[in-house]
């Protein structure tokens, strides 16, 4: 164990300096407050700390006390124990309400002063485990929905872990379901950021003629509707986080007004020609591949590198099959907590289906799965054999007829069949035909469907 011996009166320094060293203790000795804060410094150079500093009360024109405070308010981390001879009750209180772990009046015993030693060392030793605790409890707290332990997940935590308190640009990667938005929450909930706003928006959910607006902010009289000053998102998330998802539904002419965003930190609402200073931590999220959304001139090649500083991929629920049973039992109690109700007890066949089952829709599929099974309380909920979504290559095999075909009447009854079958959900249709939402909007209207 190393000590930090601060005594001014040489023969009691060398004296105490002695008895530590016979019971194997190492020993850094300083006759002054002053001298003690040189040591603690030189030590801090080689990456060292004292396990307990040993100092008497008076020091000259100072304290212990003074000493103390120095090692509580720069938070070093080591015991504290406090002599004198002019040992009294008030001195005792205050010395443990400073912070002091224990406290001797001289002369003392050899045995007293090793058991002292002892006590202040074990006190430090419980207030670092009892700081690491609740570091991971709070790391617990704020990834509370990002459930997995596979090697995949745990570079995730990783990887927020380190830029989470940091400003810098994240685009996060990764399939619909994987929980993109919740990095994007554990993000902000672990920096200095979290006490200010999260503001999320779906940059493929807007309609084109008001995504101006509703990024930048409008001005009154801006536009035909606009009878108000409008805040935009990016306004909102003065002094927060700023989480565009879809970003690579964003419109083109939008893109170069946000790149100027990210590179000069200020914005101008529509219908103002004011200058705007923000202070937003920007985090993006797309399924799509940017760089071949680039090489089709959808997305600006300056605005992708501006974003992807830090890019962070979250992984398809299939890649990590180890998490499944982990993530069922969360969604199971989750669930019975949120509707008070009991889920029905599965078969060994039932959970090997599901731990079997490709996921397509990953981790919001298999909570919404979940979700209905203990809220209506059937097994069939889990059951996959007739609602396989499978997809079949018809390239494979489809030809065309030797008298060809007409373009737009095959399109738009594949359109029509998509709406069919998904009873006119307009997002489950563009999914089961591959096409993203705004491509498929344009379609019907197109065939006026």
């Amino acid at each position: 164990m190393l000590v930090l011996l601060v005594e001014d009166e040489k023969d009691q320094r060398e004296l105490v300096a002695d008895i530590l060293k016979d019971h194997g203790h190492e020993i850094v000795s300083a006759e002054s407050v002053e001298s003690a804060i040189v040591e603690l410094k030189n030590l801090e150079k080689i990456g060292q700390v004292p396990n307990v500093i040993f100092s008497d009360w008076k020091l000259g024109s100072l304290t212990g006390i003074s000493l103390l405070e120095y090692i509580r308010n720069n938070k070093i981390n080591c015991g504290f124990v406090v002599a004198t001879a002019y040992g009294s009750v008030q001195h005792a209180v205050e010395a443990v309400e400073k912070g002091a772990d224990d406290y001797l009046s001289k002369p003392f015993q050899t045995q007293e002063l090793l058991l002292a030693i002892t006590k202040a060392n074990t006190a430090n030793n419980l207030r670092l485990q009892n700081s690491a605790l609740s570091e991971q409890l709070s790391e617990q707290k704020n990834l509370v929905e990002l459930v997995g332990s596979a090697p995949c997940m745990q570079k995730v935590y990783d990887r927020i872990k380190r830029v989470s308190n940091t400003n810098a640009t994240v685009l996060i990667h990764g399939e619909s379901g994987t929980g993109k938005e919740l990095a994007a929450r554990a993000l902000h909930k672990m920096s200095q950021r979290h006490l200010n706003n999260f503001v999320a928006i779906n940059c493929g959910a807007i309609p084109e003629n008001l995504a101006e607006a509703e990024l930048f902010g409008a001005e009154k009289g801006a536009f035909t509707g606009a009878t108000e000053r409008k805040i935009g998102k990016i306004e909102a998330a003065n002094g927060g986080t700023l989480f565009l998802d879809e970003i690579g539904e964003l419109p083109i002419l939008l893109q170069a007004k946000l790149l100027r965003f990210l590179q000069e930190n200020v914005i101008v609402r529509l219908g103002s020609n004011e200058e705007i200073q923000i202070d937003a931590r920007v985090i993006a999220a797309t399924h799509r591949d940017i760089p071949e959304l680039i090489s089709s001139n959808e997305f600006r090649e300056d605005l992708y590198y501006r974003l992807n500083v830090v890019p962070l991929t979250m992984p398809a629920l299939r890649e990590r099959k180890e998490d499944i049973p982990r993530l069922f039992e969360h969604f199971i109690q989750k669930f019975e907590t949120q509707y008070k109700s009991k889920a029905p007890q599965l078969t060994t066949e039932q959970k090997r289906a599901i731990y079997d089952y490709p996921w397509p829709g990953n981790v919001r599929e298999l909570s919404n799965r979940i979700e209905r099974f203990v809220l209506l309380g059937d097994a069939e909920e889990l059951s996959f054999n007739s609602n396989s979504t499978h997809k079949i290559d018809v390239t494979s095999g489809f030809e065309i007829p030797p008298d060809g075909l007409v373009w737009d009447e095959f399109e738009k009854d594949i359109l029509q069949q998509s709406l069919d079958r998904t009873d006119g959900n307009r997002t489950k249709s563009a999914k089961l035909i591959g096409l993203n939402y705004k491509q498929f909007l344009y379609r019907l209207e197109k065939y006026q469907l």
